[in-house]
């Protein structure tokens, strides 16, 4: 199966659709009179469809087992055919997409078999997705646009030479994704001057967004949180919960990391673990979702 251990829980829907084609009237006349004799035929398919959601990934090698919340199975009559409208909602990693449509396409299959004694024309047509919502193609189309970024990288061994840069890297590869443009990327020692000097330089330049990686541990060089919060406005903690509570669930040690989050004028000063699988789970934990920052301070100014 994909990997999916990077991306996070949000609320999923999904929503198919299946039509049932019958020959003659007589048929639909039996359905709403429930005297088809196997049984009352929108009773039992939408019991299949039930079964069909959760038992989705037992026959679909490549679907993620997940906790479905909500099955919704509704029923349209139109002259000889009947529309089956499956929605499906999780709050998990991945979408339902193909539950809905493996949900909607056994409530037709289902119904197939209850009625072919008294309906030999039965035909099962336009099995599709009619829509979906949650996770990042939700979320891309709502982002603010033409975003750009300043990354620093804040380390005195990098700096001097005596040791590559990772983590910087893995920041800019989350960006390039996330479609911002890199406005810089620079390298400096971990001194509380040179970072707040650096910080305030991107403000003023108008930078949508700086991240600074290293210098949130606890040794005594460790300054980039201090430095930066003298010259943030407005913190914004919930960013800086979603990146421990991301990082801990994937390492006891993420407790221990002092990344910090605000706002300077309309810039956005994030500061990320200095290794590499600490600033690449930090992006992964609030990109894209973090960039509706910008569309709020935007249309803040226009208030």
């Amino acid at each position: 199966m994909v990997d999916i251990t990077h991306k996070q829980n949000t609320l999923r829907i999904a929503t198919a659709q299946a039509i049932v084609k019958v020959s003659k009237k007589e048929t639909i006349e039996a359905i709403k009179n429930d005297t088809v004799p196997k049984g009352n035929v929108f009773a039992m398919s939408k019991a299949a469809g039930l079964l069909a959601a959760k038992k989705t990934p037992d026959l679909l090698p490549d679907c993620h087992p997940l906790p479905i919340e909500y099955t919704g199975i509704e029923y349209e009559i139109n002259e000889l055919d009947i529309r089956v409208i499956c929605t499906i909602k999780t709050i998990y990693k991945t979408g339902v997409e193909v539950e809905a449509m493996h949900s909607a396409s056994v409530v037709a299959l289902n119904m197939y078999d209850m009625l072919k004694p008294i309906d030999k024309g039965i035909e099962i047509h336009s099995i599709k997705l009619l829509e979906k919502r949650g996770g990042k193609s939700d979320s891309n189309h709502r982002l603010e646009k033409n975003l750009s970024a300043a990354v620093v990288v804040c380390s005195d061994t990098i700096s001097a030479g005596l040791k590559e840069d990772r983590a910087g890297k893995a920041i800019i590869d989350k960006l390039e994704v996330s479609h911002v443009n890199i406005a810089d990327y620079i390298v400096i020692p971990d001194e509380k001057g040179h970072i707040q000097k650096v910080a305030k330089k991107y403000v003023k330049q108008g930078v949508d967004l700086v991240i600074f990686t290293g210098g949130t541990g606890l040794s005594k060089r460790d300054v980039t949180p201090e430095s930066l919060d003298e010259i943030i406005d407005r913190r914004i903690p919930g960013i800086e919960e979603v990146i421990r509570s991301y990082g801990q669930d994937r390492t006891p040690y993420a407790m221990l990391s002092r990344s910090i989050a605000g706002t300077s004028k309309n810039t956005l000063l994030l500061a990320l673990p200095g290794s590499r699988n600490g600033a690449k789970e930090s992006m992964e934990a609030i990109f894209p979702s973090v960039l509706q920052v910008f569309e709020i301070l935007k249309g803040a100014q226009h208030d």
